[in-house]
């Protein structure tokens, strides 16, 4: 069995200056660095998170075992000393399952940020419990040209497979703290909240896939708490714990925090549930989401949002699953709802004015699922993705991305690359409208990477209504491909300062590049 929350090694905290590459060569058990914890306090159960990074400013998130009061200690030293600026942050109760979130403020810019996350009782006022230490890269500011690295993936813990011991886990999270990236891009299907992790599972070469199973994870989740106890089973991963202990995150959601392929107010058809509201497990799951992952309150209860990262880069983060339409709409054809889509009407029209106002050189769409690649729904015979199954003029979902990529073009806006996850393979995709039906639009590209740690798939048929081209792909050689079996990937970005070149690299599970392209900038 992997090693659990109360693993963390608890040791003094170092007096000397340190950084975060000095850590991130060390390993992750020397990143988690608690102070002492005197008996009868608060505790920390499953590490320390940050997300949602501006050049100022960072979301810290963690959990206690009861009822406890959450502070923030930043050091810029490492030493938390005379140097360390404290934060008193909310009280940490059984209404949010003892998480809490805080956002700290006056952050240099483009820095390495050490924290530590202390708990306290409920009406301490200075902070002597339980800690442990992260670190976070801040963003550079407007003026600032910088090298820029991250990483994107999605698709976490799924088709039954779990958290392996033979595996140490989920071991892809410990090839992408190897890369040292700014932040990571986390495309959706967090949890599989619909998926259930039953135990050993024989594969096709005779090998077994061992999983550690829990009660949460033995049954699909309908209560709140069954979705909370999904987020648990995942940070009850050592690796994952210390790469987001060290690696800020911005999160986007899919269908899988919830239920597969789910569409606002939709009766399931799925025995495995008593509850068959969706919009009873989208309140409940969405719930869940928010208290364990460290979205920042400067989102003000949207999951679409921008973030910027000096000159050379912003990142739009969409939202394609609580706007939609239902799905049977995409796969019937004509029009779509006035305030739907994939997207909404506002959500779109934010997409296209937040894109013209941007004097980013690049533009990167945070999508939850790809453009061009057919994914059919079989529950409700309509189409769970964007792409209609025909290479004709727009239809359905596609003319709202129709109506965004001629938009972007008539105002000019260029460099705009779009990354995403959901397939479960990775591949490069060019469009290019002397390819496509449709062709009022400037060329870009797709990145597709995933999963995390799930079954493998692929590839998917593609739709040529925006002319898509597979330049590049990874699929695994058979249908739900486990973990054991390699077909899992992330994906990286690096932005040169010196000639603004973007490069795309496909990584697999042990971190080895698979490919990799330098976009060069237009205009």
């Amino acid at each position: 069995m992997s090693p659990g929350p109360d693993s963390l090694r608890r040791v003094s905290i170092p007096s000397s200056p340190f950084s975060r590459r000095s850590l991130l060569a060390a390993g992750g058990s020397g990143l988690l660095v608690p102070g002492l914890m005197r008996s009868g306090m608060p505790s920390i159960t499953h590490g320390v998170q940050s997300g949602d990074v501006t050049s100022n400013t960072a979301t810290i998130w963690t959990r206690a075992d009861r009822t406890a009061r959450m502070f923030v200690q930043v050091s810029p030293t490492g030493s938390f000393g005379a140097d360390c600026r404290t934060y008193r942050g909310p009280l940490l109760t059984a209404t949010s399952d003892f998480t809490g979130r805080l956002d700290v403020t006056g952050l240099p810019s483009a820095a390495d940020v050490p924290y530590r996350v202390v708990l306290g009782e409920p009406d301490a006022h200075r902070p002597d419990g339980d800690s442990l230490e992260g670190f976070l890269r801040t963003a550079p500011t407007t003026g600032d040209h910088r090298r820029i690295r991250f990483l994107w993936s999605g698709d976490q813990a799924g088709q039954g497979w779990g958290r392996n011991p033979d595996l140490g886990g989920f071991p892809i999270y410990r090839s992408m703290a190897e890369r040292d990236a700014d932040f990571f891009l986390h495309s959706g299907d967090t949890i599989y909240a619909d998926g259930v992790i039953s135990g050993d599972v024989t594969l096709p070469d005779g090998r077994v896939y061992r999983n550690v199973v829990t009660e949460a994870k033995s049954h699909v989740a309908q209560t709140l708490d069954d979705f909370r106890g999904a987020f648990r089973y995942n940070l009850e991963d050592q690796a994952y714990r210390d790469f987001f202990a060290r690696v800020p995150q911005v999160n986007q959601w899919d269908d899988h925090e919830v239920h597969n392929n789910w569409f606002p107010h939709e009766i399931l058809d799925d025995d495995a549930y008593q509850e068959k509201r969706v919009d009873v497990l989208w309140m409940r799951g969405e719930q869940a989401w928010r208290e364990y992952v460290p979205i920042s309150s400067r989102r003000d209860g949207k999951v679409y949002s921008q973030f910027s990262f000096g000159p050379l880069l912003d990142v739009f983060v969409l939202d394609m699953r609580t706007y939609r339409d239902a799905n049977p709409w995409g796969w019937a054809g004509g029009g779509v709802r006035p305030d739907g889509g994939i997207l909404g009407t506002e959500q779109a029209q934010w997409l296209v004015e937040a894109m013209s106002a941007s004097t980013a050189r690049w533009k990167v769409v945070q999508a939850d699922m790809p453009i061009g690649l057919v994914v059919p729904d079989a529950a409700s015979n309509g189409i769970e993705a964007i792409a209609q199954g025909d290479p004709g003029v727009p239809r359905g979902r596609e003319q709202q991305i129709a109506w965004i990529l001629r938009e972007l073009k008539n105002r000019g806006v260029r460099n705009h690359v779009w990354l995403t996850a959901d397939v479960h393979y990775t591949a490069a995709h060019h469009y290019d409208p002397s390819r496509a039906a449709f062709t009022e639009f400037d060329d870009f590209w797709e990145f597709v990477s995933g999963p995390l740690h799930a079954g493998s798939f692929g590839p998917s048929e593609l739709d040529a209504t925006f002319g898509p081209e597979v330049v590049f792909q990874s699929v695994p050689p058979h249908a739900n491909t486990s973990p054991l079996e390699g077909s899992q990937f992330f994906g990286e970005v690096e932005i040169d300062p010196d000639t603004e070149g973007l490069t795309v690299t496909l990584r697999d599970i042990a971190g080895a590049a698979l490919w990799n392209r330098t976009l060069q900038p237009r205009g």
